[in-house]
């Protein structure tokens, strides 16, 4: 019988085949007390476990790094890294060896109860993307679980044992000399895992976890792998070797499709190639609209490796590089006073846990030669006081909304010590290519007047040292609606503006946008987000000041007409989406998209007008 299953969808495209099964993933974890004498023992047997995992992580870091993009994308890199950094965070570690010595539980029973801890501090971040990387912990911990067992990994052991017996499968539908294609229904997958994934028969897959910024979905479009995520019981209703269509256009998963559904995907997927050949005639079309417009269509980037993703999409730029991805994984265990005017990412011993000005210089230095002379825009850091980076940033009261307390530029002026190393940074990095710096949720005057003063204060720091640095554009983001309507105060400091609209919107909306009960309330074509977004392009116009959309809307090829016609010239967006957004510019006209925009800003009802 064919029903669905709905998930997030997270990487376009169509994947039909048969399902390989792996359901959760959990290992059985004994509870029982141990004598005082086996404390040191228990210890012993956390840490071989702990090493030997770290080992098997570093040979996959060594084979991905002398394997081609095409055959591991740079992402899977980073994830490992991020999981090496989670397995020997002391946070983690210094925690289990509590509950051995001082509770005397069995090595199994301390670790599965400090991930608990941690977990519930990951589950009151109000970020998605770093509420997602208690994924990521979970994952370590099963590792280290696993080889304490001595087991392999359950995904990748059940993974390949399934995907051998649907091999020797052939069905009616397919040509009896093709492998049947495959595709992999898991609780949820690592980023070790989807290295092994990579090189699979694998098509297509979905997980009953994640969110649309979770680490398999960022590797899934890496890929370009038709994914699901999200899928909540995708895993138990699904089974072994049943037909599977994964659709990663609607975020739909087909079970046991009919012939004639089956007929229309394939169809489907014909179409898909077909324009997607088409997409990549454009490659190296100019961005120039009908009449003679250029637009700059710049790409959105995570990591350093991402550069190679940008310019193989055409991008002209970066146009956002979110610097606190290189800060995931890097919390710190704080034991004395602080605060967010205490020493950044400093424990009691004084060891730093954060990425260093070094550390920094080298990945912002990678990201600029990574775009062989086109220009960077850097944001400084975007976390808050909810963010694994200190356990003294926890939330002060119940109830408190960490998206309108201590994040971004706020954060980053309560800890001077930890923004000045990161201004030094990016300064230095400057002296080797074009370099903008961008600061996140400015919306007084006097953050503006700190900003500008740190930013100055680092160039002297560096003078002192006789160090190297060039150069910088400064611009500030219009996230916060307070910025939108005191626009000349931002344009008298800054040289260009980069409107964040995922932000924006759900500020001048008032949602959540994580609350399920709301999210059908965030809408980019309210009236009042689109005037506070033309508003901010037409002032910038006046003045000669670039103005960019770095949201959600830039990649949206259904706004793509609008934001032309409302003045926008610089789009920044995921890589992926480039080639979409350009097709649809090439047939436009911005003198007559003019005054239709103007009609869709007065409207009652502008998603009407614009057919979205």
């Amino acid at each position: 019988m064919t029903f669905s299953v709905h998930g997030l969808a997270v990487s376009r495209g169509i994947a039909v085949g048969r399902a390989v099964l792996v359901a959760s993933s959990r290992v059985d974890v004994a509870h029982y007390f141990v004598e005082a004498s086996a404390v040191e023992s228990e210890i012993t047997r956390l840490r071989t476990a702990r090493n030997a995992v770290v080992e098997e992580l570093q040979r996959l870091r060594i084979d991905v790094s002398t394997m081609s993009p095409k055959d591991a994308p740079q992402e899977l890199a980073a994830l490992l890294d991020v999981h090496l950094m989670l397995l020997q965070d002391e946070l983690l570690t210094g925690g289990v060896k509590y509950w051995i010595k001082d509770r005397l539980y069995n090595a199994e029973w301390a670790l599965t109860t400090q991930l608990e801890i941690i977990s519930r501090q990951f589950d009151e971040m109000e970020d998605a993307y770093l509420r997602e990387r208690k994924a990521d912990l979970e994952q370590v911990v099963e590792r280290v679980l696993s080889h304490m067992k001595g087991a392999v990994s359950p995904v990748l052991a059940q993974g390949l044992a399934s995907s051998k017996k649907a091999r020797r499968q052939q069905d009616l539908l397919l040509d009896d000399t093709m492998d049947v294609p495959l595709v992999l229904i898991a609780h949820d997958l690592n980023p070790a895992d989807m290295l092994q994934f990579k090189q699979s028969v694998f098509v297509g897959f979905a997980t009953d976890v994640g969110g649309k910024t979770s680490h398999t979905a960022i590797v899934a479009r890496s890929m370009d792998i038709p994914a699901v995520v999200g899928a909540r019981q995708a895993s138990q209703l699904v089974r072994q070797d049943d037909w599977v269509i994964i659709d990663g256009d609607a975020g739909v998963i087909i079970v046991d499709p009919s012939p004639i559904i089956l007929a229309e995907y394939g169809f489907k997927q014909r179409q898909a190639e077909v324009e997607r050949s088409r997409l990549l005639r454009l490659l190296h079309t100019p961005a120039v609209t009908l009449d003679g417009v250029r637009i700059d269509l710049l790409a959105n980037i995570e990591l350093p490796q991402d550069a190679a993703a940008a310019l193989a999409a055409g991008a002209v730029g970066v146009g956002l590089f979110r610097s606190e991805f290189l800060f995931m994984g890097r919390a710190t265990h704080t034991t004395g006073k602080g605060g967010a005017g205490g020493k950044s990412g400093r424990d009691s011993g004084g060891q730093s846990h954060l990425p260093g000005e070094e550390e920094q210089y080298q990945s912002y230095k990678r990201a600029i030669d990574g775009m062989q002379g086109l220009p960077v825009t850097i944001r400084t850091v975007d976390v808050g006081s909810d963010k694994p980076l200190d356990r003294q940033h926890e939330k002060s009261a119940e109830g408190l909304n960490p998206a309108l307390g201590l994040r971004a530029i706020r954060w980053s002026l309560a800890d001077p010590e930890m923004f000045l190393t990161q201004l030094r940074a990016i300064l230095r990095a400057a002296a080797h290519g074009q370099v903008n710096l961008l600061i996140p949720m400015l919306a007084h005057a006097h953050e503006i007047h700190q900003t500008l003063a740190l930013v100055d204060e680092a160039r002297r720091q560096l003078d002192a040292r006789a160090q190297a640095y060039g150069p910088v554009k400064l611009g500030a983001m219009i996230e916060v609606p307070a910025a939108a309507l005191t626009l000349p105060l931002f344009l008298k400091y800054f040289d260009f503006l980069s409107i964040g609209t995922n932000d924006l919107i759900q500020y001048t909306l008032a949602i959540d946008r994580a609350d399920q009960s709301v999210a059908h309330l965030y809408n980019p074509l309210h009236p009042a987000v689109l005037r506070l977004v033309a508003d901010t392009i037409a002032q910038g116009a006046m003045l000669g000041k670039s103005v960019s959309v770095c949201g959600e809307m830039a990649g949206d090829v259904g706004l793509t007409r609008v934001l032309l016609g409302l003045g926008l010239r610089s789009f920044s967006m995921h890589p992926a989406q480039i080639l979409a957004v350009k097709q649809e510019l090439l047939r436009c006209d911005t003198g007559k998209l003019k005054n239709w925009a103007q009609e869709v800003l007065a409207a009652e009802d502008p998603a009407a007008m614009v057919g979205a």
